[in-house]
This record gives C-alpha cells, structure tokens and sequence, in this order.
C-alpha cells in the first residue's frame, strides 16, 4: 500500500492531519498517519495516547492496549490512559484486569467515591 500521504510533510503537519481524520471519524486512516509518527517521536505522549484511542474506535483492541500500556509504564499517573486501557480490556472480556485500571483511573481523577 502507497503510504506517501500518510507520511508526507513535518511532524506537526502529519499531527494536524492525523487529527483531522480523527475528527472525521475516520480512524484507520488517522492510525496509518500517527503510526509513523510515533515511530519518529515515541517520546511524546500526545501522538501515542491519539494513536491508541484511533485504534480502539477501529477496534484495534490489542494494538491500543499496547500502546496504551507503553503510557501508562511510562507514567502511572496519566490518568486518560489508564481509564483508555480499562475500557479496551472491558472490551475484550477481561474484566478483572479492567477494574483494577479503572479504579486507578478514578482515583487519579479524584473520583474516590467510585473507588
């Protein structure tokens, strides 16, 4: 497959095009674009966490749980991620692995009543 769109132009144009067709609810197109973004800057969260979320709205499950794990080891404390990883393995039936990111997830976000 020609991936010449995809990849073309800086950083910050491929980022604003991958949000476009994020926002478009065109999220297979918006992972092929970050996928090579994340390759170039894996250090930044931002490209990743938009990575992981286009692939969960694609049902992507596994590749969004890898890339949200990559955060979250990264920094525990990255609350959207952690509420991102429970609701990817909610999706895929695994539950009790779910709730325990889920129930961080709320005490990051201050929600201690639901803990």
């Amino acid at each position: 497959m020609d991936t010449t769109y995809y990849d073309h132009g800086t950083p910050a144009e491929r980022w604003e095009r991958a949000r476009m067709f994020f926002d478009a609810k065109d999220y297979a197109a918006a992972a092929r674009v970050l996928g090579g973004l994340v390759e170039e800057v894996p250090e930044q969260t931002g490209p990743r966490l938009l990575l992981a979320r286009s692939y969960y709205h694609s049902a992507q499950l596994r590749r969004a749980e890898t890339e949200l794990r990559v955060i979250v080891e990264r920094d525990p404390v990255e609350h959207y991620a952690r509420l991102m990883l429970g609701r990817t393995l909610e999706r895929q039936g695994r539950q009790d692995e779910a709730d325990t990111h889920l129930r961080i997830a709320s005490a990051l976000a201050g929600d201690f009543e639901q803990v």
